[in-house]
C-alpha cells in the first residue's frame, strides 16, 4: 500500500523570514551572512567526529591546535576550489566542537555552519541520559537557549537542527525528538536535518511535524539515497528536502547517484534536492597512545573531480550544478519559519 500524503485542501503552507525587509539569512560560527553569499556549498558533511558515545568523556580530546595543524590544509584547499560554505553535521555528544570549527573557518575564509539537537539513532548511543527523562518542550528548551545564548559559553550559535533516528518506525523517545526539533523551528526560524535510517522513518517525520504545525519545508531528510528513488519522489513532493549525501569517488557510488538525479531531473524535483559527501574525521587513538584523526570519505572532492562532469556528460547544464550546489542549500538551510496555517 503506497503512501499518499494527505494534507486538507484548507492548509496553506508558508515559509516566513524573521526579517522584516525580506533578506534571507544563515546563522554561522562567526555570525549570521546573507544567503546570497553562500556561493558553493557542501550541505552534509562533518569536520570532526568523536563515536566514543555520549557523556563519557570532556569533549574534545585533542588540543585545538594540534586539530588545526592535522585538518586544516583540507579546508584551505577546498576554499581553493571554490566552496564558499560547509554545514558541518555533527551533533553534541558525537564530537560537536564549535570552537574549532570557527578556527578553521577563520584561517581557511570558509563560512561553516554548526547544529543544535540530538542524535537519537545508532542504539541510542550517542543520546545523553536527560533525553530520556525530559519532555520535548525541556528539549526544545534547551536547543532554543543554545540559539538565543550560543553553545557553551562561546557565543557561537547554531544554523540548523540535526536530529537522528534509526531505520524502523519511530519510537516514543525519537518522537519526542521530533517533536522538539520541530518546536525548535517554530520559534527560531533554524532548518530540521534528520539522520533518517528509512522511508518509513521519514514518515513518521513529515506526520510528526505537522501534528506541531511545521511545514515539511522545514525538513532536510538526510541520507535520502538509502530510499528507492519512488520512495525519494514521494517525500520531495511532500515539499521536504531530500539530501543524497553519501557521494564517493567509487564508481559504483558515481553510478548509484547520476541515476537517482537523472531520475530526479525528470520528475522536476531538482529543486527539492541537496547533494554533499558525508566525510568526515573520526578521533582515534594511536599505537602510541596519542589522539590522532583518521579520514573516512573522499577528501570533499567526489563532486567536483568525479560526479559534476559525469552530470554534464549526461545533459545537466550549469544552471542545474548551480542548483543543486548553490540555490538549493541557500534555501533549505535559510533562517525562515515554515508553519502549516
Amino acid at each position: 500500500m503506497k503512501w499518499v500524503l494527505s494534507v486538507p485542501l484548507f492548509i496553506i503552507l508558508s515559509c516566513n523570514s524573521p526579517d522584516k525587509g525580506g533578506i534571507y539569512k544563515i546563522m554561522t560560527v562567526n555570525g549570521t551572512i546573507e544567503t546570497v553569499s553562500m556561493g558553493i556549498t557542501l550541505e552534509h558533511e562533518h569536520v570532526v567526529v568523536d563515536f566514543i558515545g555520549a557523556e563519557k568523556v570532556s569533549q574534545p580530546q585533542y588540543h585545538l591546535n594540534d586539530a588545526l595543524d592535522s585538518l586544516l590544509p583540507y579546508f584551505v584547499r577546498l576554499k581553493s576550489k571554490g566552496v564558499e560554505t560547509l554545514i558541518d553535521c555533527t551533533p553534541k555528544f558525537i564530537g560537536r566542537d564549535v570552537r574549532l570549527l570557527r578556527a578553521i573557518s577563520e584561517q581557511s575564509g570558509l563560512n561553516i555552519l554548526t547544529n543544535t539537537g540530538y542524535y537519537a539513532a545508532a542504539g541510542k548511543k550517542f543520546l545523553p541520559a536527560h533525553a530520556y527523562d525530559n519532555a520535548a518542550e525541556k528539549l526544545a528548551e534547551k536547543w532554543i537557549d543554545e540559539w538565543e545564548n550560543g553553545i557553551d559559553e562561546t557565543g557561537i550559535k547554531p544554523g540548523f537542527i540535526k536530529l537522528g533516528v534509526g531505520r524502523d518506525r519511530l519510537d516514543s523517545i525519537e518522537q519526542k525528538i521530533v517533536r522538539a526539533g520541530a518546536m525548535t523551528h517554530l520559534k527560531t526560524g533554524l532548518k530540521i536535518a534528520i539522520h533518517t535510517g528509512s522511508f518509513m522513518a521519514a514518515r513518521d517525520e513529515v506526520e510528526i511535524l505537522r501534528t506541531v504545525g511545521v511545514a515539511p519545508d522545514a525538513l532536510i531528510v538526510v541520507h535520502a539515497q538509502n530510499m528507492s528513488i519512488e520512495e525519494q519522489i514521494q517525500i520531495a513532493k511532500t515539499g521536504a528536502w531530500i539530501s543524497l549525501d553519501g557521494i564517493n569517488a567509487t564508481p559504483s557510488s558515481q553510478e548509484k547517484y547520476l541515476n537517482f538525479l537523472l531520475v530526479l531531473k525528470k520528475k522536476n524535483l531538482i529543486n527539492k534536492t541537496l547533494i554533499s559527501q558525508d566525510a568526515y574525521w573520526s578521533v582515534v587513538q594511536t599505537e602510541n597512545g596519542d589522539i590522532g584523526f583518521k579520514r573516512y570519505g573522499s577528501p570533499y572532492s567526489a563532486i567536483f573531480d568525479q560526479l559534476i562532469p559525469r552530470l554534464k556528460e549526461n545533459g545537466f547544464s550549469d544552471n542545474d550544478i548551480d542548483q543543486l550546489l548553490m540555490k538549493n542549500p541557500a534555501k533549505a538551510y535559510r533562517i525562515e519559519v515554515c508553519r502549516l496555517d
